[in-house]
């Protein structure tokens, strides 16, 4: 990529730019980064008629499942050949340290298309059923690509939330419009780029950016668009569900997290520290699974946070591009103060103010969009800051006295995307897990994300499972073809139908 790129649009397998431009700025020097077409409801038109078109050609869709899963490795290796550049992208754009954009933004994200692709492999796309006498003679399941797929994506992992929507929705056979957020588009782009050379049939994956207002919302409504798969915010969830709802399409939605942090009082001290600042700093905590409630029983509760605030002063506030980098900046000036506001609010209604809380000083922080790790004690749960999404580096420290009570105050939010437990006993964590309202559950760990598993949530952090066993059956839909008996044998079973006599 060139060091100032520009991201058309990809409409039928041509690259067309628009009139007006987005800029793309680094939230950490607040300089352009990048160029983006803004696309429009009229290009939005255009690339769902392309991909509609390209769907009832069917020559994607008639194309064996080994040659779609092939394309898909190929893909893959693209993208693996310039891990480096496309980790220094992804800094540059989202503000991720790059130590963690080759690990996770990229490395993670080629794990899981690699994943899917040898998924599509194996996948069966006709699944026979059981012999019904007297009444079927042969009988199966065919699950066959829905058509026409919308993607919707975030800035905060653009390329993995892309990829557990494209890699499935391809290996089942069907056509892709794929909007990425404006504020980190670039990897998203390049992705395309790779599926471009790799063979992909013009119209197959089709790219716009644009507002959300007119791209995402048209997307939502096009009576072509048959399933829609958003990762996002909850109110953009429930915006998508309302204009979905027109036409009764597949809905998917993977959206906030107000992660519970549960430690019991066996715990490992050092790493459940260590455990409890991974799960909610990384990535500045600008991750929907990020553990921002820390739930302390009375009996450690002084001890830890004291080593905790001790641990948290040695995280390295810096450049993203530098690896020794441990936390960049938020993404946008509106995000940090966003949870500036909250870290007020908190205040004013009882919370401690333990660690941080601004924005940091010295000349390398005039520029970008800086806030310092933050943590938060004598948090209640009735306080704002422990019902709201936060997107930042912020932990809610919160007493309890018996793991019941825990349990209550980790379920009680709207959301219920992830959780976690740190406990010596495996099996303490396990019973707790049985009773967590989430759709992940991490013992002694956070934010692992192997392939083999689903990720979702639960309440309003959405419906429906990304990446897994299953994940080409979300864009599929079941049809059942039946045989039956011959002659006689048909007669009668026609007769029990019908609910006539036999002459």
């Amino acid at each position: 990529m060139p060091a100032m790129p520009h991201a058309p649009l990809y409409i039928g397998g041509e690259w067309i730019d628009t009139d007006t431009h987005y800029e793309v700025r680094s939230p950490a020097t607040e300089e352009v980064a990048g160029t983006l077409a803004k696309g429009t409801r009229e290009h939005t038109e255009r690339a769902v008629a392309a991909a509609r078109a390209a769907f009832d050609q069917g020559t994607w869709r008639d194309t064996s499942p080994a040659h779609r899963a092939e394309l898909l490795r190929q893909v893959a290796d693209g993208l693996a050949q310039r891990a480096d550049e496309l980790a220094r992208v992804q800094s540059r754009e989202n503000g991720a340290p790059v130590r963690l954009a080759e690990a996770v933004h990229i490395g993670v994200s080629l794990l899981h298309l690699r994943y899917l692709a040898d998924l599509a492999d194996r996948y069966e796309f006709q699944r026979p059923g059981p012999l019904i006498t007297p009444v079927l003679a042969a009988g199966a399941v065919h699950r066959e690509p829905i058509g026409v797929c919308a993607a919707i994506v975030p800035w905060n992992v653009p390329l993995l939330a892309s990829v557990w929507k494209i890699a499935p929705a391809l290996a089942a056979g069907n056509t892709v419009v794929i909007k990425p957020d404006e504020q980190a588009p670039f990897t998203v782009v390049e992705l395309v780029r790779e599926c471009e050379r790799a063979g992909l049939p013009p119209g197959v994956l089709n790219l716009v950016t644009g507002d959300g207002a007119d791209v995402g919302a048209q997307l939502a409504e096009h009576p072509h668009v048959r399933k829609v798969a958003v990762t996002g915010c909850t109110s953009t969830g429930r915006d998508v569900m309302r204009r979905a709802a027109g036409n009764i399409k597949h809905v998917s939605l993977e959206l906030g997290g107000k992660g519970p942090n549960i430690v019991l009082d066996d715990a490992d001290l050092k790493a459940a520290v260590d455990g409890a600042l991974f799960a909610c700093f990384t990535y500045s905590g600008q991750a929907c699974e990020a553990g921002t409630r820390l739930l302390l029983p009375d009996s450690l509760h002084d001890e830890f946070v004291e080593r905790m605030i001790v641990r948290a002063k040695t995280l390295r506030l810096s450049d993203p591009l530098d690896h020794d980098t441990d936390l960049g900046p938020v993404i946008s000036a509106q995000q940090r103060d966003r949870m500036l506001d909250q870290i007020t609010q908190a205040q004013h209604e009882g919370a401690r103010l333990a660690l941080g809380g601004g924005i940091p000083a010295g000349p390398r922080f005039a520029r970008g969009h800086w806030i310092e790790p933050t943590i938060l004690t004598d948090v209640t749960s009735t306080m704002r800051i422990a019902q709201e999404e936060v997107f930042g580096p912020l932990l809610a420290v919160m007493r309890y006295r018996t793991v019941e009570e825990a349990i209550e105050i980790a379920n009680g939010t709207r959301y219920g995307l992830s959780a976690g437990v740190w406990t010596a006993n495996p099996q303490a964590g396990l019973d707790i897990a049985e009773k967590l309202e989430a759709g992940q559950v991490w013992i002694n760990n956070w934010h692992v994300l192997p392939p083999q598993y689903p990720f979702g949530g639960c309440k309003q952090s959405g419906n429906g499972r990304e990446g897994g066993p299953r994940a080409i059956d979300d864009y599929t839909e079941e049809k059942v073809v039946t045989i039956g008996l011959p002659s006689d044998s048909e007669a009668k079973s026609h007769s029990l139908l019908l609910g006539t006599q036999e002459p």
